[in-house]
């Protein structure tokens, strides 16, 4: 058997005679589709943002653990910790008081903001410590809760003291 060869009606190819057995989507099946993904997307989307916000406060927290050992390490060198005016950039630059400073004490050459794209706290003296790191959450105002709750290096400390 051969194959019947489109009819060519005033120069254009018949359209029905070339889709024989051809079906697209209709509307009702593209509606359905669409509103099965978006139930999936309702279901599926807010437990993913919960652990997109817990992974940016893990993040912060591992940031500050990493400032406190190059603190260490300045202190180690130069005798003291940095001043609140000198800050967190002592680490990656020589102050004029820290004649041993043997820098840059962060990788990358500069001090990175917080997983919100805020700068840190630093405060020295601190209110229980030598120093102070802060992060004010996701929202860069003090106080808060959840995601927007502040950081800080001494909840950290204690944290990991209760759990030992």
């Amino acid at each position: 058997m051969s194959k019947q060869k489109p009819i060519l009606t005033s120069g254009r190819i018949d359209r029905d005679s070339t889709r024989q057995g051809e079906r697209g989507f209709t509307l009702v099946e593209m509606l359905v589709v669409i509103a099965i993904i978006g139930l999936i997307m309702g279901l599926v989307g807010p437990r993913v943002l919960s652990y997109l916000s817990e992974s940016k406060v893990k993040a912060a927290k591992i940031q500050m653990r990493s400032f406190a050992s190059a603190l260490d390490l300045f202190q180690l060198d130069t005798g003291r910790y940095p001043s609140t005016a000198e800050g967190l950039t002592a680490l990656v630059q020589r102050t004029s008081g820290a004649p041993n400073w043997n820098g840059p004490y962060l990788k990358g050459g500069m001090v990175p903001n917080d997983p919100w794209s805020h700068p840190y706290i630093y405060r020295a003296p601190g209110e229980h410590d030598a120093y102070d790191i802060l992060s004010y959450g996701s929202d860069g105002q003090e106080g808060g809760s959840g995601t927007a709750g502040d950081i800080s290096l001494e909840k950290l400390t204690s944290a990991a003291s209760n759990e030992q």
